[in-house]
This record gives C-alpha cells, sequence and structure tokens, in this order.
C-alpha cells in the first residue's frame, strides 16, 4: 500500500486518477482485497476525500457491473437455469425483496461485493432497489474499511482505534455468516 500510494502521488493527478480507477475495477476484479485499495486512496487522497473517492467509486462500480450483468448475461442464465426451481424461487424473492437482500449483502461482508452486484444483475430485481440497498449498504462498510486502511498507514498512533475496527469485521462476518446459514435453505 505504501508503496503504491507513494508512486501514484508522485505522478500528480494522473496517480489520482489510476487510484480511483482502482476502486472501480477492484469492483468488477476483486483479486486484490478492498481495503488495500481503499488504503491507497486515503494515503493519496487524505481520510475525508479518500473515503468518499472509495464510495464514489466503488457504487458506481457497482452500477457498472449490475448493468453489465443484466443486458450481457441475464437472458442466457434465465435461459440456462430455468430448469432448477430454487435458481427461479431466488430469482423471484429477489424481484419482491431484493433491496433487503442487497442491503444485507452490502452490511455483512458475507459474499464478495461484486457477487451481490453480477448476482442482483442477473435476477429480475429493480434497479431501483438495487441502487438503494447499494448507497445505503456501502456507506459504513467503505468508511470502516477506509478507516481500517487509514489506521493501518498510522498503526502507532491509532492502535487502539484499528482494533476495534477490526472487532467490529470480525463479529460482522461472524453475524453474516449466521445470517447465511438461517436463510439458506435447508436440503434433506
Amino acid at each position: 500500500m505504501r508503496q503504491l500510494s507513494g508512486h501514484l502521488r508522485d505522478i500528480g493527478w494522473p496517480g489520482k486518477i489510476i487510484g480511483m480507477s482502482l476502486i472501480f475495477f477492484q469492483t468488477f476484479f476483486p483479486f486484490i482485497p478492498f481495503v488495500l485499495v481503499a488504503g491507497t486512496n486515503v494515503a493519496i487522497f487524505g481520510i475525508k476525500m479518500g473515503f468518499l473517492v472509495n464510495y464514489v467509486m466503488s457504487c458506481l462500480g457497482a452500477v457498472a457491473s449490475f448493468y453489465f450483468a443484466r443486458y450481457y448475461g441475464h437472458a442466457w442464465v434465465e435461459k440456462k437455469l430455468e430448469r432448477f426451481p430454487i435458481v427461479i424461487q431466488f430469482s423471484k424473492r429477489m424481484e419482491r425483496h431484493g433491496f433487503l437482500y442487497v442491503l444485507i449483502g452490502r452490511l455483512i461482508p458475507i459474499l464478495p461485493s461484486s457477487a451481490v452486484n453480477f448476482s442482483a444483475g442477473l435476477t429480475r430485481m429493480r434497479f431501483r432497489h438495487f441502487l438503494w440497498g447499494t448507497l445505503l449498504g456501502k456507506l459504513p462498510i467503505v468508511f470502516m474499511e477506509s478507516m481500517i486502511a487509514h489506521d493501518l498507514f498510522h498503526f502507532q498512533r491509532y492502535k487502539g482505534r484499528l482494533l476495534l475496527l477490526l472487532g467490529i469485521l470480525v463479529l460482522l462476518v461472524f453475524v453474516g455468516n449466521s445470517v447465511k446459514r438461517a436463510l439458506t435453505p435447508k436440503t434433506k
């Protein structure tokens, strides 16, 4: 994170644009953990502007991947999976309660963001439900991950807060796994 952010800071505005683009493309290709890319932007822009860049670009990336799945994969996936009743049931639930599913998926980090984006785009979920679930759900998580990245850079000064944030993140993962098990249909 330090090397990347130092290099991007050294090249000026092109480096800032690259940092912003990293968040956008990380939404499509989550090979690098979000917190590392978010930390790079926090180091480049500062904590307030870095959080704002991370949040806006993450939401824009989510919308773009939703539409990509909706327009380039929806018909094909629906045709291939129509013979699986559980998939049809899931799609109907997403159509009716999409906002809630997206919000839970965003607030409780149980799935990669890209999985939420693409699966929502492949269902019949209304875009406005996806958008509001994303905007509300990403806000606290992106803030927390930006703060974790900031505190990693300044470990000596903020180690107490960092440990608290990491504890909250672990708790959210634990709660997320419990919610996931509760929502998963039991097979006999």
